[in-house]
């Protein structure tokens, strides 16, 4: 085993982890508590913890890529991901297998390379197309099932940056991040 930030994982997931270099999520109920609020005006709320947003900005910056790929679209993730640096942002797509596949494709990268982090459903395709099978610790039921790392911490609430934090140690470079939080 060996001991993370968050967790102890098993040494060859652990080293599994070293290969990784697609993060691809969803983001209500992952990057959010999966609430949307709504105004009178039609407006659209969501909250996203900071935490989650340095850990990806410092993953980024690290060489590892990111991406969201959500069945809604808006313009507060579209801002939000922008923010981080996050070059793919795929709204509105509800079969995420075939948009993980053809982002894969794109990027000339292996099953082996990609982690894919969900809470619902709709976002176990994705574990068809990535080694790494991560659901938040308050996902469905049926996506713990198939996931092969269970966050500790909820979504919306930190577990984003547990996962970035731990591909950041399991590549050695969790010692060097700086940067303002965002």
């Amino acid at each position: 085993m060996v001991k993370t930030l968050y967790t102890e994982l098993p040494h060859a997931f652990y080293q599994q982890l070293q290969q990784i270099k697609l993060l691809v999520c969803d983001v209500d109920g992952v990057f959010s508590d999966g609430r949307i609020y709504l105004g009178n005006q039609g407006e659209e709320l969501k909250a996203f913890h900071t935490r989650d947003g340095y850990g990806v900005k410092a993953l980024v910056n690290a060489g590892i890529e990111v991406a969201v790929i959500t069945g809604r679209r808006s313009a507060i993730v579209k801002d939000r991901m922008t923010s981080l640096k996050v070059s793919h942002i795929i709204q509105g797509e509800e079969n995420k297998a075939d948009a993980l596949a053809e982002l894969i494709a794109s990027l000339g990268l292996s099953r082996e390379q990609v982690a894919a982090i969900g809470d619902d459903m709709p976002d176990t395709g994705m574990y068809t197309h990535s080694a790494v099978n991560i659901a938040v610790k308050d996902a469905h039921p049926q996506v713990i099932a198939q996931a092969n790392w269970v966050t500790t911490l909820p979504g919306g609430f930190g577990a984003v940056r547990e996962v970035c934090d731990t591909l950041l140690q399991a590549n050695d470079k969790l010692q060097g991040i700086l940067g303002a939080s965002v």
